[in-house]
């Protein structure tokens, strides 16, 4: 058995805010978060369209977490710059 690739990504809501997560399947999820399957975060229902801004490849579920964390703590400023970035 192979272990998952993890994703740290970023969705931007139509007003403009940035959801953070992570995922084995960043497309997958955004389908969740738009209801196109089940399974989106409540956080997010309502506030499409959302589109995929940000996405990195991680070594491991944990990495991604702790990764995640950290890009939580994060101003929206530093958010955007790290996206502008990629």
């Amino acid at each position: 058995m192979t272990a998952a690739t993890w994703f740290l990504y970023m969705v931007r809501t139509a007003s403009g805010q940035l959801y953070t997560g992570i995922s084995t399947d960043p497309v997958r999820r955004l389908r969740q978060h738009k209801g196109e399957l089940r399974g989106g975060a409540k956080a997010l229902r309502g506030k499409g369209p959302l589109t995929l801004v940000y996405q990195q490849v991680m070594a491991n579920r944990a990495e991604a977490s702790k990764a995640e964390y950290q890009l939580k703590q994060l101003s929206k400023a530093a958010k955007e710059q790290r996206i502008s970035e990629r």
